[in-house]
């Protein structure tokens, strides 16, 4: 724990204590669409043994000896602030075997953990020099809570499907068929990487720290040029903005990334801390590990389907709305389809125009968007 003074030069806060959680399973923290994949694959009997065994065939053993011959290893004598922060995660979260971390030489701020034997933490040097003390502790929690998820596997397998990908893509078909595989996988990560945001916060037990960690990474060390409300604001702005076509464009920017965006991830996170179900952790009540053979795949998946359909039903985006819309039998969606990709625009509808009398007369502006709209 920080004692306040400098040390490695960086600048400690003053040490406070943290609550501590004993025994917890991963389930407490993960988003709903990441815990039912990961309870199904862990009902899998042999699921894991199954890919352990091919891990000759996979990047693993390589990247291992690469951090180990090319990066600093972390302990009490090398980065020995990242070392007390990974011990502390791994106390709070009660993680019993401490994954080894590596600090690799990158001007790019990133952290991964990857392994199948057993996790190993990357952190760049891009990372830490961002980063204040409270922002890494927030990082350090969240690929703690990689390694308890067991996210880590799952995370190598995608590796490995990445570059299998290339590898058969002179087979007919056989590309399309892994990257389907890959493009679900990625699908289940982002939301792997919001379960992890959550296991960060319940670390550091700092909102402000992990949104300001994320806004780093978006914006680089220029804190004081910005602001975490206004940054809130940008994510708001992103999810309800434009048209149908840039619904579309969302999805296909987003398709291709292992991560959320970053504002995406801090509104997630924030809406995430002011739930009863935070509260109730922080409180010490909380899925426990020795449950997890109990956990019921059915349940599991219905809860992923609701966390869907919220989404849906709640999320301000023109395309999701449309959704919406159809699955609830809305009135004006055959006007809105007539008025085309302008008729599903996030802005209020345009007043009707008969304050002097109907106008009865067609004009381009009736049927197309307004110039505001997008």
């Amino acid at each position: 724990m920080s004692d306040g003074h400098q040390h490695n030069g960086h600048e400690s806060v003053p040490s406070r204590q943290r609550r501590r959680f004993p025994g917890i399973s991963s389930r407490a923290y993960e988003h709903p669409a990441d815990r039912s994949a990961l309870v199904a694959l862990r009902r899998l009997s042999g699921f894991d043994t199954v890919f352990k065994a091919l891990s000759g065939l996979l990047p693993e053993r390589s990247l291992r000896l690469l951090f180990l011959s090319d990066s600093v290893r972390v302990s009490d004598r090398q980065f020995a602030h990242l070392n007390d922060m990974l011990r502390d995660a791994c106390y709070i979260l009660d993680l019993e075997k401490v994954p080894p971390m590596y600090v690799n030489q990158d001007p790019v701020p990133n952290a991964m953990c990857i392994g199948l034997d057993e996790p190993i933490i990357v952190v760049t040097t891009g990372l830490v020099e961002l980063l204040d003390e409270e922002e890494m502790r927030a990082v350090v929690g969240h690929e703690v809570g990689h390694a308890l998820s067991g996210h880590s596997v799952y995370r190598t397998i995608l590796l490995f499907l990445t570059s299998l990908a290339v590898r058969v893509a002179w087979i007919p078909l056989g590309n399309v068929a892994i990257m389907a595989i890959v493009t679900a996988l990625r699908e289940w990560f982002r939301k792997s990487e919001l379960s992890a945001d959550r296991a960060g916060l319940l670390v550091g037990q700092d909102l402000q720290a992990s949104m300001r960690g994320l806004m780093k990474l978006a914006g680089g060390n220029h804190l004081h040029e910005m602001n975490v409300d206004a940054f809130l604001e940008q994510a708001d702005e992103y999810e309800a903005g434009g048209d149908l076509r840039d619904s579309v464009l969302k999805i296909l920017n987003v398709l291709p990334r292992s991560h959320p965006f970053a504002t995406v991830r801090a509104a997630e996170l924030k809406k995430w801390a002011a739930t009863r179900e935070y509260q109730r952790i922080v409180d010490g009540h909380y899925p426990r590990r020795d449950e997890d053979k109990d956990a019921s795949v059915r349940d599991s998946w219905r809860e992923s389907a609701s966390s869907y359909a919220d989404e849906v039903r709640n999320s301000k985006d023109p395309l999701m709305k449309l959704v919406s819309d159809i699955a609830g039998g809305a009135g004006d969606l055959g006007g809105r389809v007539r008025r085309g990709f302008g008729g599903f625009t996030s802005s209020a509808p345009r007043p009707p125009r008969d304050a002097e009398g109907p106008d009865t007369s067609p004009g381009p502006e009736d049927d197309g968007p307004s110039r505001d709209g997008a």
